[in-house]
């Protein structure tokens, strides 16, 4: 084969590569990196839909503002619309706890009972301002309210911006913990655009999704692009199935918590404070009612939780209620009888 010819050859058997990393390259594109919108209450009752070629929607359920958890109206009827125009829906959270672990708990039992959207969807938590000034503190609410979001069965997620969170919060432990869990904005600037340059994205370790406009339509919404599958979670065989088991690991650990301990151990318990009291039925755990000051209760065995003393007893519907005695390492809170 003379020169002339196996130039052509080459060029030819280079063309077609390039052609089909081009297809590879594009195909991998159209489905690893869809693009889609997020809603509050300023985008109505039923959303500020972006193109048609859009797969997601994130829908902000309320938050955390000033230390009160402040649901949104908009959230339930933004959520059927987007489920009717078939996108696949998420929901996010104003985290407004700073470095405020009570708070942190605090709003995860407020908001996760009413999330509209599937087992395995994102709960994401908007973390972009009030952060205190110990970054483990920080730290260490955001990965606690993120366990709490996977045990539940979510997908959790950490929205904010790559300078705020370098400045506040140990990106490292959060990635470590989770993974690529970040949602990451930044804007090249104010004009309308509707694909993400690139250019301008916020390189760290764990991102999974890009936030690239604010002005994603005239008139302003926002855009993001998902990087890696992410928003797929909770609409695929595979991710309801790792929701499902997060969620029984969950009620098994919690369960085990529970060690029944004189297990016929009967008492009368005067308390003299008020005390709240709760129950336990599997995964649920709250408030059922208040004893106060000159109140008797007679309990029917004792139970360890932790470093906690719990007296049990039988409430009038048959299932059991809990008052927390005192620490196995301190003081009782509350006067008991002799038995």
């Amino acid at each position: 084969m003379n020169k002339r010819k196996l130039k052509a050859l080459i060029l030819m058997v280079g063309a077609i590569f390039m052609a089909f990393l081009m297809v590879n390259v594009t195909s991998q594109a159209s489905t690893s990196r869809d693009q889609g919108v997020d809603w509050s209450k300023y985008n109505g009752n039923g959303g500020t839909f972006g193109y048609n070629t859009d797969k997601f929607v994130f829908s902000q359920a309320g938050g955390f503002y000033g230390g009160t958890n402040i649901p949104q109206t908009t959230y339930n009827s933004q959520v059927t619309s987007a489920k009717k125009a078939g996108k696949r829906v998420h929901t996010y959270l104003w985290d407004g706890i700073g470095g405020n672990m009570t708070n942190a708990k605090a709003m995860m039992a407020y908001y996760l009972p009413r999330v509209k959207t599937p087992k395995g969807s994102i709960v994401a938590l908007d973390y972009e301002d009030g952060a205190y000034n110990s970054v483990t503190a920080n730290t260490n609410a955001i990965i606690a309210q993120m366990a709490i979001i996977k045990d539940a069965g979510y997908t959790p997620v950490l929205y904010s911006g790559k300078a705020y969170l370098n400045a506040h919060v140990n990106v490292a432990a959060i990635v470590k913990a989770y993974g690529n869990c970040l949602w990451l904005a930044e804007y090249p600037d104010y004009l309308v655009r509707t694909k993400p340059n690139y250019n301008y994205f916020p390189s760290m370790d764990g991102v999974a999704i890009f936030q690239f406009t604010s002005m994603y339509k005239a008139g302003g919404l926002d855009g993001n692009v998902d990087l890696t599958g992410i928003t797929k979670s909770g609409y695929t065989t595979a991710s309801k199935k790792r929701a499902q088991a997060n969620v029984n690991k969950a009620q098994v650990a919690k369960k085990a918590t529970f060690k029944v301990v004189k297990y016929s151990q009967r008492g009368v318990f005067y308390p003299n404070r008020t005390l709240a009291v709760r129950y336990t039925d599997s995964d649920k755990v709250r408030q059922v009612a208040t004893y106060y000051n000159g109140n008797r209760l007679i309990y029917n065995a004792v139970i360890i939780e932790h470093d906690y003393v719990w007296a049990r007893y039988t409430r009038s519907n048959g299932l059991y209620g809990f008052i927390k005695l005192g620490v196995t390492n301190g003081q009782a809170f509350g006067k008991r009888a002799v038995y």
